[in-house]
């Protein structure tokens, strides 16, 4: 049961990730940089030291308790995690939505996946135990799903050539996707190093909330990197006065509604990390298949998100069933992969 609700729980996260870039396009009169920074301030600063302060008892003992170097290893893993978010971004620009997204959240899936038992010399410990063909099966099918998502889109893209390819450059968007990619999948690196400081959360009876003390630190470390590229931007641009400007009325009357919305965005995404904690700590002996159950999800959810909201109106036959084969697949690697972890939960019996 625990198991299920953890799977859950990454289906909430997933849903607010997939949904959360829904009010950006609501903005007005507001450059990205404007909009993004508006929005990391909320989701990557304000809401995890709010998170915290509600969910973990004693922060400040804890801080105080908890290991130096993982707090440092969480921060610049997390300054890590904004720089592939923003190489993400270019490469929309260079690559089109698609194929960066199939290309980048493939990447990140199976690395971010792998990483931490890797770097703790686990993997061949962790593969070898009851269940993990299941979990390798629905990372395998994950990475399918997604590159059919992004095999689906990228049809789309080209039936709408004279619209999606002013600035497409596949030598420059496919080193930006790998390194989107790479580094997004850092995230999940953050949350592993985290733990040690988690568990002083736990002592200190945070319970299923001990994540959200990780997220000051990996949060933070991805606006600062995410602030000084908006700062950057800002300056070349000299798009400051978006944030306060009342001199021209045009201008002026949407600045509410941008804050609203970017701040609902930011809301968005934290609730993602959230609701990721909240699962992560029930996924028993594989927790480390969180952020492959998570990103899978994620990719499953925006597609389904993009079904209700008529995306796909005028589709031709391929790309319908492109994606509705792409949707198959997903699914059944998250089943997959909840399996796996129901099958090491299980305990098992030796014939003497």
């Amino acid at each position: 049961m625990e198991l299920l609700t953890g799977v859950l729980f990454h289906g909430v996260g997933a849903t607010c990730a997939a949904l959360c870039y829904m009010p950006q396009k609501k903005v007005k009169h507001w450059s990205w940089q404007t909009y993004w920074l508006a929005q990391a301030f909320v989701c990557w600063l304000a809401l995890p030291l709010i998170g915290a302060i509600v969910t973990i008892p004693h922060l400040s003992t804890v801080l105080r308790e908890a290991p130096v170097d993982a707090m440092l290893k969480t921060f610049l893993l997390g300054i890590a995690y904004g720089i592939g978010g923003t190489a993400f971004g270019i490469a929309i620009r260079y690559a089109g939505f698609s194929l960066t997204y199939a290309i980048s959240v493939g990447i990140s899936c199976v690395l971010g996946t792998l990483l931490p038992p890797i770097v703790h010399g686990e993997l061949v410990t962790v593969f070898s135990k009851h269940g993990s063909g299941w979990i390798i099966t629905g990372i395998g099918m994950g990475v399918v799903g997604i590159a059919l998502c992004g095999l689906a889109g990228r049809f789309k893209e080209l039936s709408m050539l004279k619209t999606t390819t002013n600035t497409f450059s596949l030598a420059k968007g496919l080193p930006l996707c790998f390194l989107a990619g790479v580094l997004s999948a850092v995230f999940g690196f953050a949350i592993d190093q985290g733990q040690p400081i988690a568990e002083v959360a736990r002592k200190y009876g945070a319970g299923n909330f001990q994540g959200n003390v990780i997220y000051i630190f990996s949060n933070s470390g991805a606006f600062i990197s995410t602030m000084f590229y908006c700062i950057y931007l800002h300056k070349r641009h000299g798009t400051f006065k978006e944030y306060s400007n009342t001199n021209n009325q045009r201008v002026a009357s949407p600045l509410r509604s941008n804050f609203a919305l970017a701040a609902l965005t930011g809301l968005l995404w934290y609730c993602q990390f959230f609701f990721y904690g909240l699962g992560h700590v029930r996924m028993g002996n594989y927790k480390f298949t969180s952020w492959a159950i998570h990103m899978i999800m994620l990719v499953l959810l925006s597609s389904v998100a993009g079904l209700i909201m008529k995306e796909w109106i005028g589709s031709n036959k391929r790309m319908k069933w492109t994606l509705a084969i792409a949707l198959i697949v997903l699914t059944s690697a998250v089943i997959a992969l909840t399996y796996g972890n129901y099958l090491s939960s299980e305990p098992t019996f030796v014939r003497r």
